[in-house]
């Protein structure tokens, strides 16, 4: 059900942030395939839609074309975002593509960008039927994608700039927080399990702050390299 934990650890999820950018291209599926190889139960991607319907996987807006100018993802064909290249040379994949290279080996975790990228997405997560999860820092976008699929899950971005973050967390009507690393000390956390919401903290690139998250008990740990995860405990 999307109120249960569809991967339950007994550390905290690693979660792959934007694949693994400080080996390949974020958002590559290079960088997907190398993360779940070193270790994460999880990847965190974005997408947006092109303007022939298709969902495609990338951080900005935008795209640098072959001849070198900016366009709108919104305002490309599929085509010609799947020409572009990226500063390490990788390319643009599809949300489906992504699907086909994780298949079940790890959980696919789905930032709404893009206008109109949550019916799309959604249609993608149920053919494929792998384990997925919707996050925005859009609220209203998540609410009204699981207004229309109450069966999948759902999380809430929550950003360095969120005032009483802890005061808001058992108002927030998802399964999983998704705050800044800022954000949690133990009075969230609390909060966070009186409300019994799942917290996955962003991004985490530091093994000592890992350390103390782990202890404050997070559920899920996103970071640009999951090889910092796997420093045993003290």
């Amino acid at each position: 059900m999307a109120d249960r934990d569809p991967h339950p650890h007994a550390r905290p999820e690693r979660i792959g942030h934007r694949g693994a950018p400080r080996e390949f291209d974020e958002n590559t599926i290079e960088g997907f395939v190398r993360a779940v190889e070193r270790g994460a139960d999880a990847v965190e991607l974005d997408v947006h839609r092109t303007r022939d319907g298709a969902v495609v996987v990338h951080h900005d807006p935008d795209v640098r074309l072959p001849n070198g100018s900016r366009a709108a993802i919104a305002e490309l064909m599929l085509a010609e975002v799947a020409a572009c290249r990226l500063a390490r040379g990788g390319s643009i994949p599809t949300l489906n593509a992504v699907f086909d290279a994780i298949g079940g080996r790890a959980t696919i975790y789905v930032e709404l960008k893009g206008a109109g990228t949550g019916e799309p997405s959604a249609e993608i997560a149920r053919a494929y039927g792998h384990r997925c999860a919707f996050h925005s820092f859009d609220h209203d976008a998540v609410l009204q994608l699981r207004a229309r699929h109450p069966e999948l899950a759902y999380g809430m971005l929550l950003d360095r700039g969120t005032r009483q973050a802890t005061a808001a967390v058992s108002r927030i009507p998802v399964r999983d927080l998704w705050p800044h690393w800022s954000l949690v000390d133990a009075e969230f956390m609390a909060a966070a399990r009186a409300a019994e919401k799942r917290v996955i903290v962003w991004t985490v690139n530091d093994a000592d702050l890992a350390e103390r998250l782990t202890a404050l008990g997070v559920d899920g740990l996103c970071t640009d390299d999951v090889r910092i995860l796997d420093r045993p405990p003290a």
